[in-house]
């Protein structure tokens, strides 16, 4: 028998097949496909070497319609193959020879018991046999592949033909490396992705209130893109997500708030408007009360006025307190705070002792949240820090977009966003996403300095936000959408 031309093409196909695939299961198929292809055989059984034993894989028999673990399912039915030489499979791969057997049958060679067990409950008939080891550059046993019954052109079982045994070996090593090759780039990643949970877990580890937030945004990121793929699959929509793509959108928010490691707990985890000055405060208010007793001694003063300085000392504290845990400061309250910086005791010697500091005042008069504006920068320069810190890890092609999606997170459409006012034009789609599913969040959660907001109302100002265009509204009613689809499933 002679190769001919069309053979040698599609030899050649199928290593370049073998070369491009990027999946563990597209590539172990390919390998028995291609095998059963060259070969023109009925069967095959790919075995990979694992635990110092030969598992099932993929198994297929065109002839009985069977096919199984292709997608990768498990073959949970079959035990193990042990490494015996008694057992043809096992014999190739601890001599790492090719066996051609022209009929189990006809053979003493090796012990031919399980397949003809197999033939008779199932009827099938096993006859010739090639079985070929699995090696990568590095001679390491990758599996073993076992191809049965070859045929003729007129569908009659032969002997397998001798010239196959370096085609099928040749085609299995390319095969061996290819898989090597994506073992090294899944380490690789399984590397970079344990990193990557390593400094999250020490993000988290600082601060109670953002113990989740890291990965719920993920998480948001993962619901958003598995349904825009749904609604692409549906017709509805030209994005979708396949497993690469959703891995580094996933990646991305794992990493969007690293740059919070160098924010000072103090602002992170400010839950008051004073913080830890409210202690200051309270010394300060005793100390004036002291004050105002020694000016009462020394005449300076009547006890009239200095009951009422105490009242007066009292009420303003009073007020501080009340008005240090709130999320919002109205217009009354905000002149109050402005008369209160105002006041001031003055000792005999000039000294004076202002109720409250400038800094105590810029903390009270702040009109929402808890954080002063120069915290508010602090705050918000956690994303030039996110985008400092992966500026200095190395990114190969595949990832390239990451750090930009991951700093790009407080951007909106509109270029109201920071730190780079970027506007819709240069947002991808990614860092959408990450904004939304970040707000959300945010909205939902518990913060030192609010309750969570319940989820209709938190989708509600994102559509506001949507209005506004500072975020993607296509995105908000697709959260919006897929969340009520889980919530329907629960």
């Amino acid at each position: 028998m002679h190769l001919e031309y069309e053979d040698f093409m599609k030899i050649l196909n199928i290593g370049i097949n073998l070369s491009t695939g990027r999946d563990r299961n597209q590539i172990l198929s390919s390998i028995l496909e291609s095998g059963m292809e060259v070969t023109n055989c009925d069967a095959s059984t790919l075995y990979l070497y694992e635990n110092d034993q030969l598992t099932f894989k993929i198994m297929k028999t065109l002839s009985m319609n069977i096919s199984r673990g292709v997608d990768g399912e498990p073959i949970t039915d079959m035990p193990p193959v042990p490494m015996k030489e008694e057992n043809v499979c096992a014999f190739t791969a601890i001599h790492r020879e090719i066996v051609n057997i022209p009929d189990v049958y006809d053979s003493d060679r090796f012990d031919f018991s399980g397949p003809k067990q197999y033939d008779a409950l199932t009827g099938y008939h096993t006859t010739s046999q090639l079985v070929i080891p699995l090696e990568n550059n590095e001679n390491d046993l990758i599996g073993v592949l076992q191809l049965i019954n070859a045929m003729d052109k007129e569908g009659n079982v032969i002997p397998f033909d001798k010239q196959y045994d370096i085609i099928i070996r040749s085609l299995g090593s390319m095969a061996a490396i290819e898989l090597t090759n994506l073992t090294y780039m899944e380490e690789l990643k399984a590397q970079l992705y344990s990193f990557v949970e390593a400094l999250t877990t020490a993000l988290d580890e600082r601060s109670p209130y953002n113990a989740s937030h890291t990965r719920n945004v993920a998480k948001y990121s993962q619901i958003l893109a598995e349904y825009i793929t749904e609604m692409h699959k549906e017709g509805k929509c030209d994005e979708y997500f396949d497993r690469d793509r959703k891995e580094k959108l996933l990646l991305a928010a794992l990493l969007h708030d690293i740059g919070k490691i160098v924010v000072p707990l103090e602002v992170m985890d400010k839950a008051t408007r004073l913080g830890n000055r409210l202690e200051k405060v309270d010394e300060r208010f005793k100390r004036l009360e002291m004050l105002y007793e020694i000016d009462m001694l020394r005449g300076r003063i009547t006890e009239e006025e200095y009951q009422e300085q105490i009242a007066d000392l009292q009420a303003e504290l009073g007020f501080i307190h009340k008005i240090d845990t709130i999320s919002y400061l109205d217009n009354e309250k905000y002149e109050h705070v402005l008369q209160l910086f105002k006041k001031k005791h003055i000792k005999e010697n000039g000294e004076v002792t202002k109720y409250i500091t400038d800094k105590e005042k810029n903390c009270l008069s702040i009109r929402h949240g808890t954080l002063t504006v120069e915290e508010r920068e602090v705050m918000k320069n956690h994303v030039v820090v996110t985008e400092k810190i992966l500026s200095k890890v190395r990114f190969n092609k595949n990832f390239a977009n990451v750090p930009k999606w991951a700093a790009s997170h407080h951007e909106f459409l509109n270029g109201t966003g920071y730190p780079k006012q970027l506007t819709a034009e240069e947002l991808d789609l990614e860092t959408r996403i990450l904004t939304v599913a970040d707000i959300y969040d945010a909205l939902t959660a518990i913060r030192p300095y609010k309750n969570a907001i319940p989820d209709n109302k938190s989708v509600s100002m994102l559509e506001n936000m949507a209005k506004e265009g500072k975020v993607d509204g296509q995105i908000v009613e697709w959260l919006s959408q897929a969340l009520k689809r889980r919530n329907e499933e629960k």
